[in-house]
Formats: C-alpha cells, structure tokens, sequence
C-alpha cells in the first residue's frame, strides 16, 4: 500500500517529532537523515500558519529506575523485621489463608480481592497468600495480554480501605507460586488495655 507524500509543513513536523524521541533501549543503529523540502511560498494576501508548538522543556537528566514486573514494593515501608524475609527465603512462612485471582477479569479479581482481605482481617490472619498468576516476561511487548493482576494488585492493595491494616507485600517463595503469587501481611492486632 503507497502512502501520499508529506507536504513540507508534515514533513518539518514530522522531522521535529522524530528528533524528539529517545529509544527504549540504547542499541546501535545510527539517527538517519531526513530531507525536508524548502517552504513553499505564501500566496498573497494569505496569513501563513501559525509555528507549530515547541515541545516543553526537558528538566535535568533524571536517574532512570528500572522497576521489573516481578519487583513489589512494600505496601508500607520498614514494618516488618528481618524475620520475615528470612523465613520467606527459606520458605517457612505458611500463609493462614489463600485467595486465587488467577484466570480472573481486572473487574472480578478487584471485587474478590477487597472481600478475601475483609474475610482474613475478620478471622485475624496474620499472611494472606494471593495467587496471581506469574507477572509477563521482560521481553514481552505491551499491551501485556498476562500479568494485568499482579500488575494491579500493590495499586489496589494501597487503594484499600484495608490499607492500614496491611504491613507488607512480599513475592512469594516458590513452593507457594514464586513470581505468580504474593503475601500479603497483615499488621498485628494488639489488644486494648
């Protein structure tokens, strides 16, 4: 299929667009040329078209943070002890209760997710196993067609009205799921006095 040529105005934007973006990954082909043809000349009594709009200015370099699919971050910082993430890499943490998500829609697994964290909070559970299915590989293109649960659930668990009773997130060992489940650790109830 034959595309219609740019005119000079589509070009020199096109031009602009092009010098504007940056590659995802840095490899090495090489920026290649773009020849913009000159200006055709304005017909009297015509008001040339305004400048495009420049694009906005870039602030200083940033340091850029990989952030993996597999990586959760604390739903709090700093509230549990060493402890922890030592019995979960020895895999002696055993979850009080299990929730599944997998196979579910974004819409069903929120539903059962909000209901499933109200049920170990009434019961007193310490570590709700969360199975979410396994997150998508670093090489996949986006739109992920996998992984949109476990991609959600750390946004939805801090969006909680569970969220104050919620110590910490952890990636689960592997004899529970590994990468395609989580704990979910509840803060501990202390009695009032």
């Amino acid at each position: 299929m034959a595309g219609r040529r740019l005119d000079a105005e589509e070009a020199a934007l096109w031009a602009r667009l092009k010098a504007s973006v940056r590659p995802l990954h840095r490899g090495t082909r090489k920026p290649v040329a773009v020849p913009i043809a000159p200006p055709e000349p304005a017909r009297r009594g015509a008001t040339p078209p305004p400048p495009p709009p420049s694009p906005p200015p870039r602030p200083a370099k940033q340091a850029r943070q990989l952030v993996t699919a597999a990586a959760l971050p604390p739903a709090t910082p700093a509230t549990l002890d060493g402890s922890w993430d030592r019995k979960i890499a020895r895999g002696a943490l055993q979850p009080d209760a299990t929730l599944d998500l997998h196979g579910h829609t974004l819409r069903s697994a929120h539903a059962m997710l909000d209901a499933g964290l109200e049920r170990s909070l009434a019961r007193g559970d310490r570590v709700l196993l969360l199975v979410t299915g396994k997150p998508p590989r670093p090489e996949s293109e986006r739109p992920h067609a996998r992984g949109a649960i476990r991609a959600a659930i750390a946004d939805w668990i801090a969006a909680s009205r569970h969220a104050p009773f919620i110590a910490a997130l952890r990636n689960a060992h592997p004899r529970h799921g590994g990468n395609g489940a989580i704990y979910v650790v509840f803060r501990r109830t202390r009695p009032k006095h």
